[in-house]
């Protein structure tokens, strides 16, 4: 069945990697610090290397806050590729979130979605990260759940129930919610698994989160390859857009 915006009521977000595109920055970070200490290693060697930390990293209970995340990842990386973690680098690393831009498509379509419906950022990211990066969307969110506020990172549950119960009360049942996201493992696998509708955005040459436990499992009900054409499909098919 076709998926149309007058379905949903609100409509929550992943952040990094769905309206922010991280990658080339953490590929730039890495590939810098791979040559200045003689690693022979390719973009994507480094990328699934930060991949597989994050996801064991953020497994660990009591989370540890976004900066810290990074801290630790680039610590395995660099013991991965056996070279000595440098303190002044790992402290850029923990702070590069401050330095990713948004997509070119992601302001306006969030404007677009929020003149209809609620938007929420369900994001595993630290407070202060999330504020530069809604200032670089532009973009201020109705519902805001991040992994400092719910003490976890997602696919765990406590962002998405955090999510439904703060909408409930707001008069949106989790039949009216649809998320959107980029990683298979941490948006759409959970998202199916609480019966949550799900559009999946497909970044052309990104990676992050298509591997992974439970990322084989993910079954959007609508795939797209841009915010700009999620926003296309669902206002189209609905016979209330104008």
């Amino acid at each position: 069945m076709p998926i149309r915006l007058s379905d949903f009521d609100a409509v929550t977000f992943d952040v990094y990697g769905t309206l922010i595109d991280w990658e080339p920055s953490i590929i730039g970070f890495l590939s810098k610090w791979a040559a200045g200490h003689g690693v022979k290693a390719g973009d994507q060697d480094l990328l699934m290397s930060f991949d597989r930390a994050r996801a064991d990293i953020q497994k660990e209970r009591p989370a540890h806050l976004y900066p810290d995340v990074l801290r630790r990842c680039f610590d395995r990386i660099a013991k991965e590729f056996a070279v000595e973690p440098d303190a002044t680098e790992r402290e850029q690393f923990a702070a590069s979130p401050h330095r990713w831009p948004a997509y070119s498509d992601s302001h306006a379509g969030l404007k677009a979605l929020q003149a209809r419906a609620k938007i929420g950022a369900l994001s595993n990211i630290d407070n202060a990260s999330l504020a530069s990066s809604c200032g670089k969307l532009e973009i201020t969110f109705d519902l805001v759940v991040t992994a400092e506020g719910v003490g976890a990172y997602k696919p765990d549950w406590p962002h998405f129930n955090t999510a439904i119960e703060r909408l409930q009360s707001r008069g949106i049942g989790r039949e009216r919610i649809l998320h959107v996201g980029q990683s298979l493992r941490a948006d759409i696998t959970p998202a199916n698994r609480l019966g949550l509708k799900c559009a999946w955005i497909n970044r052309p040459g990104r990676a992050l989160g298509l591997a992974g436990e439970g990322a084989a499992e993910a079954r959007p009900d609508l795939t797209v390859s841009s915010l700009a054409e999620l926003v296309s499909a669902i206002t189209e098919r609905d016979p209330t857009h104008a």
